[in-house]
């Protein structure tokens, strides 16, 4: 999802800091509420673990360039069910800030795209996941399609803004198109295979969890991860 260097280029980058500066105002917010929930020192606790997370996703993980940009496996979903909207929404923002600053300066021009095309996606997801998961259930305990529908939303959108910022910077015209296409074709394996991560990873957190149903938590993960709402 970073955008390739010169698909965005002059005056017309502005935008990208308008699009990131919303996002980032709304990731605050998230981040203010996740204190008056848990408290700051969990959100430090929290916003560390996805901040190395994400960093770790995108150095680690495989990745390939496709044209307009590159395919990342990114957990979105599972760091929103993990570790809550505000403590993800940091980490998938700072630890794309750490990329750009340690190991990738090419990509800081287009942090504010790149950024953008991350947070707005994972407010996507959350929305989502307000809606098709019942108040009472906990997250350890979302089905496959509960899942993929959240996966798919935040995927989905990443490829959305990936082809907003290419039309945007290049015009829609079938060149644009063609590579907007390639790269949607190639994500196609993300957006599977992430929900089956999800559950995994999920099938992990339930072994953590006692007979009485709670977990040695902490401040560690989402409140709701464990625990259906209220």
């Amino acid at each position: 999802m970073h955008i390739e260097p010169g698909v965005v280029e002059g005056a017309k980058t502005a935008l990208s800091y308008l699009t990131a500066a919303g996002a980032i105002g709304y990731a605050a917010k998230l981040s203010l509420d996740t204190i008056k929930e848990v408290g700051m020192t969990a959100l430090v606790i929290r916003s560390s673990i996805t901040t190395a997370l994400v960093l770790g996703m995108f150095q680690v993980l495989p990745h390939a360039p496709v044209g307009v940009s590159e395919v990342h496996l990114i957990l979105g979903a599972t760091l929103f069910l993990m570790f809550g909207a505000g403590a993800a929404a940091i980490g998938l923002a700072a630890g794309l800030l750490a990329q750009g600053l340690f190991f990738a300066p090419t990509d800081l021009p287009q942090y504010g795209m790149n950024v953008t095309t991350l947070l707005v996606p994972l407010f996507l997801a959350g929305a989502i996941a307000r809606r098709v998961i019942p108040a009472d259930t906990a997250y350890k305990d979302v089905s496959y399609a509960q899942a993929f529908k959240i996966s798919a939303a935040f995927q989905g959108a990443v490829v959305s803004w990936v082809g907003f910022w290419v039309v945007y910077g290049q015009g829609f015209g079938a060149e644009s198109l063609v590579q907007i296409a390639t790269f949607a074709t190639a994500y196609l394996a993300v957006i599977i295979i992430e929900p089956a991560l999800d559950l995994a990873i999920l099938a992990g957190v339930k072994a953590t969890t006692d007979s009485e149903g709670h977990a040695v938590r902490g401040k560690v993960f989402n409140t709701r991860l464990h625990l259906a709402s209220a």
